[in-house]
């Protein structure tokens, strides 16, 4: 695999997993990250989409398992299960502003800064959950969103039909593997 472009972590980590109001456990930074900074990479088993289908199956009253939020797309076909082996990067909850994104690097995915980020502030990527189906209200319901942005959605759905933030198309550009 070719050297992924843009600023390395440090071997000293700048974030920290703790309680976090959106959900859970969450990622915080205890140092600036600057943007273009490669954080974390996102890990955990390689599995086919079928196969990430068939271990989290849609329950028959539509309800989606709440692992669902530990399986990232790294392709069209491919997705990592983070249940299996996975690290500390599960834990980055999501944001309808966020301050990062998953960047496919060949077989791997790296959680990268698409602007700086200040100490104390809460690693978020948008999740972009993506239906094939209307997102009714009662859909948008199962998704809810917790991120307290100014902008917020109030669901992890991407909204049909809209690009991506444009902090986000603007990282994946200037970051991304063919940048």
């Amino acid at each position: 695999m070719a050297a992924a472009k843009g600023r390395r972590a440090s071997t000293a980590r700048p974030w920290v997993v703790r309680t976090s109001r959106r959900h859970g456990r969450g990622v915080f930074a205890i140092a600036t990250i600057k943007a273009g900074t490669h954080i974390i990479e996102y890990t955990g088993e390689l599995i086919s989409e079928a196969e990430g289908e068939r271990r989290y199956p849609t329950m028959p009253d539509g309800h989606e398992e709440p692992e669902h939020t530990y399986l990232l797309t790294l392709d069209e076909r491919r997705v990592i299960d983070a249940n299996v082996g996975g690290n500390e990067a599960r834990f980055i909850n999501h944001s309808c502003e966020p301050n990062c994104e998953p960047i496919a690097f060949g077989d791997h995915m790296w959680i990268v800064a698409v602007r700086d980020i200040k100490p104390g502030e809460e690693l978020a990527y948008d999740y972009a959950i993506e239906l094939d189906e209307p997102h009714t209200p009662a859909r948008k319901k199962r998704f809810p969103c917790r991120c307290e942005a100014t902008r917020c959605r109030g669901s992890i759905l991407k909204p049909k039909y809209q690009p991506l933030h444009q902090l986000v198309r603007a990282a994946i550009r200037k970051y991304g593997p063919h940048a």
